[in-house]
């Protein structure tokens, strides 16, 4: 068996005295492990860091086996996040919520997201909604999408600004008024994917939300906490934004 694809480096792992376990998500081969023989050394070091993007070619006798990969750097930006706080606690949580897909299940849009997420990782005014709306993809991808397309009470679809902690779906100004107190305020952003910088009010909002149904519908069932890196995250891009405080 034999493929090769382009693969972002989400983990890295020892084994044994030179060799590593990459986990890679690649674009065609969805999240894949493989081991590198050499992987230790100082010439792949950096090669095999998380955020990296990698060329990758697997090789096992057969298709179940852990085979080995051959890999050579294609995009090496995992040290543009060195001085970038938000940017390392962003990168372990887009890692961790990744692994949340099944493994060798080919995801390939997820890939390209992410891709495009890394790109502009540094840019902590950019990086809370995209990071957000890969918690909102993700979400979706397993199953537990979030119905923002019409009021969940009356079916309109204008003046939507709440949403349901019970349904999932959205509820207008309106019909959510009697129960504002128990419904979470649905940021603007959410509706208009061309707003990338919205206010850093409405990206906490944004947070919010996901982290409820991420929380219920693919961590606790899991028996897994919410990653430390996601609340780092979210405290890291608010405190450069004193408006949310």
């Amino acid at each position: 068996m034999q493929w090769a694809d382009d693969g972002i480096v989400l983990g890295v792992r020892r084994h044994g005295e030179a060799s590593t376990i990459v986990e890679l998500m690649t674009r065609g081969h969805g999240r894949h492990m493989g081991l590198v023989r050499g992987g230790s050394s100082s010439r792949m070091r950096p090669i095999l860091q998380p955020g990296n993007t990698v060329t990758a070619t697997w090789r096992a006798r057969l298709d179940e086996h852990l085979g080995n990969y051959t890999l050579e750097g294609a995009r090496l930006r995992s040290s543009l996040f060195l001085g970038a706080s938000h940017a390392i606690y962003g990168l372990t949580h887009l890692a961790a919520l990744t692994r949340l897909l099944p493994e060798r299940d080919p995801h390939q849009e997820i890939y390209e997201i992410l891709e495009s997420i890394l790109e502009r990782l540094e840019d902590v005014d950019q990086a809370g909604p995209l990071v957000v709306r890969y918690e909102l993809m993700l979400l979706a991808e397993l199953g537990f999408g979030l119905d923002l397309s019409q009021c969940a009470a009356t079916g309109a679809t204008s003046e939507l600004v709440y949403v349901s902690p019970k349904s999932g779906r959205a509820v207008s100004r309106d019909a959510g008024a009697p129960w504002q107190d128990k419904l979470m305020r649905l940021p603007a952003f959410f509706m208009d994917e061309e707003l990338e910088k919205p206010p850093a009010t409405d990206v906490a909002d944004g947070f919010e939300i996901t982290g409820f149904f991420l929380a219920r519908h693919l961590f606790e069932p899991r028996g897994l906490e919410v990653p430390e890196a996601r609340r780092q995250f979210i405290a890291a891009i608010l405190r450069a934004q004193p408006s949310a405080a």
